[in-house]
């Protein structure tokens, strides 16, 4: 079901049996203002650790930017920056196997994030596994020539 009809149907279901549409509308509107309000929170709190993850991981703080990036995928568990950028971290922390996760949730969320592919084909090069490494760097000059 899509978001806006989950919210729709949400907002349809606060409205008593029998009672006309236009009675009940303003209720119905009004938890539908409240649903979508909260999303948009959790959407903008997303960004938010996002960027301290950035920043962090520019200091050289990996776990830090890793923890942050960890909230924000809590909040919103399709973010594929998030994971492409928490691979990255992950990466900088020589922890391959746990950045191939990473990458490989991006792309399943995004198949057109080249700079999955190419960073999961370092993380792959690292675990000697060259052929996967070639695949992925070819993957991502042909999304991004």
């Amino acid at each position: 079901m899509s978001h806006r009809r989950t919210v729709l149907a949400a907002a349809l279901s606060l409205l008593p049996l029998g009672q006309p549409l236009l009675l009940g509308s303003t209720t119905a509107l009004a938890t539908g203002v409240v649903l979508l309000s909260t999303q948009t929170a959790h959407a903008q709190s997303a960004k938010v650790f996002i960027k301290r993850g950035y920043a962090k991981f520019k200091k050289g703080d990996y776990e830090e930017a890793i923890a942050d990036l960890d909230k924000a995928l809590e909040i919103d568990p399709q973010l594929a920056k998030a994971y492409g950028m928490r691979g990255v971290a992950k990466r900088a922390l020589r922890d391959n196997k746990g950045a191939i996760i990473d990458f490989n949730r991006a792309l399943e969320i995004d198949p057109q994030m080249f700079p999955a592919y190419y960073s999961r084909g370092l993380a792959k090069g690292a675990l000697e596994d060259y052929q996967g490494a070639i695949a992925d760097y070819s993957k991502a000059i042909e999304i991004n020539p």
